[in-house]
């Protein structure tokens, strides 16, 4: 029984990236040895066993067959006599398809054993599929346009190119389950640069066939006096990363890149102010959390920010009255956190375009200053001055609201 270091943790390594945690492969056992050992078996498709001592996941080598459409549809083989090589010629990239044997005592011994030549292309910044089995499992497309956001100076060799868009073509991303879609999507989002991932899905022509909302940006026109890159999808793609390089969360990075939807629907007779806009991105993007199964957290910040962007950005216009109001449609008062998170949103909206990455956006601050005031109203005490006529409380305290922020803002209500 050998055992090795496969997949990612030498990949990592050989990039000089901190690895995070390794996979393992075992050739030349049986599940009942493994389970002799200590090991205590997890697998639900084919034998995968934690370690007694790390908890750990150890796979036995395993090749695969493709029976039916979707990533789903392997008959997976595993027996003592499969090979190192034929386990790692079942994998995507030739960057994934390298081992280390594992010694003993847990540490990796001799030269990288590189069937594919994953170092060669490790070395170029080529993403590089191992064979043709590559076809077979359209994970793979949504798994390369992620490995590009986070490895941003890595390029696809033509030929993998010209495969993925054989699998688009060919039907194969059509059979993704909605889940798997968003989990791939998602952890895109949250790397280094996460418009390459959105760049890659388009250009084999899966961003139409996964994201047909956002696709649909593309070409899209902006007003040339405010947005100076002129297309609505590069536009989003600024906002995204900015978004990306300020760390923030996927609440806040799903929102970035959903909050343009409805200018791809915009009428002929309002191009290119997208007059409307914020109402028509919010009838696409529930849709589209639907069908995705986007987590709720994400979904609501989406459509906040999507709904309200528009009237957050001229609130330096908006008196205490109108920022009242903007908080109540937010439910910022109960959720101050959320509304926080959608001023990030914004504040990366506005920073999303050629020359205005490193303007002020004092929008941000006037708003949290004004969220503070406005919370700080006693609801209860007043709601006690209105005992016998209930139904004056909430407009009472509204207006108490009011004054609290036209007061910290020094302005008169």
């Amino acid at each position: 029984m050998n055992i090795y270091a496969v997949g990612g943790a030498i990949r990592d390594e050989l990039l000089g990236v901190p690895v995070k945690d390794r996979d393992y492969v075992v050739v030349g056992a049986t599940p009942e040895q493994m389970v002799a050992q200590g090991y205590r078996p997890v697998g639900k498709d084919f034998p995968v066993f934690l370690h007694p001592q790390t908890h750990e996941e150890y796979a036995l080598a395993r090749t695969e067959r493709k029976t039916a459409a979707g990533y789903h549809g392997f008959q997976f083989f595993y027996a003592p006599d499969v090979t190192l090589e034929e386990d790692l010629a079942r994998r995507d990239l030739t960057i994934n398809a390298m081992a280390r044997e594992v010694r003993p005592d847990g540490e990796l011994a001799g030269p990288v054993i590189d069937p594919f030549n994953g170092q060669a292309d490790v070395r170029d910044r080529v993403f590089r599929h191992v064979s043709d089995a590559f076809l077979e499992d359209p994970v793979r497309i949504l798994r390369i346009a992620r490995f590009a956001a986070r490895f941003a100076d890595f390029t696809v060799a033509p030929e993998t190119t010209a495969l993925m868009r054989k699998m688009v073509a060919a039907g194969e991303v059509d059979a993704l389950v909605p889940e798997r879609v968003w989990q791939e999507v998602s952890r895109g989002l949250m790397e280094r640069k996460p418009s390459r991932m959105i760049e890659l899905l388009r250009e084999c022509g899966a961003l139409a066939r996964v994201l047909p909302e956002i696709d649909a940006l593309f070409g899209v026109p902006q007003r040339a006096d405010y947005h100076p890159e002129v297309d609505t999808g590069v536009h989003v793609m600024m906002v995204l990363d900015h978004a990306a390089a300020r760390g923030y969360a996927l609440t806040v990075r799903f929102a970035a890149l959903t909050h343009d939807l409805g200018k791809a629907t915009t009428p002929e007779d309002v191009l290119p102010r997208h007059i409307g806009h914020e109402g028509r991105s919010v009838d696409l993007l529930k849709p589209l959390c639907e069908r995705l199964r986007v987590p709720n957290e994400c979904r609501d910040l989406a459509v906040l920010v999507a709904r309200e962007h528009g009237n957050i950005h001229r609130v330096m216009e908006t008196g205490a009255a109108g920022l009242v109001r903007l908080f109540e449609r937010c439910d910022a008062m109960r959720k101050p956190a959320r509304f926080a998170e959608a001023l990030q949103a914004c504040e990366a909206d506005a920073r999303g375009r050629l020359g205005f990455e490193t303007r002020e956006y004092p929008q941000a601050e006037r708003l949290r200053i004004a969220l503070v005031a406005a919370r700080a109203v006693d609801g209860g005490a007043v709601a006690g001055r209105f005992v016998d006529r209930p139904s004056l409380i909430k407009d009472a305290v509204r207006q108490e609201r009011v004054r609290a922020v036209a007061l910290v803002l020094g302005e008169s209500d």
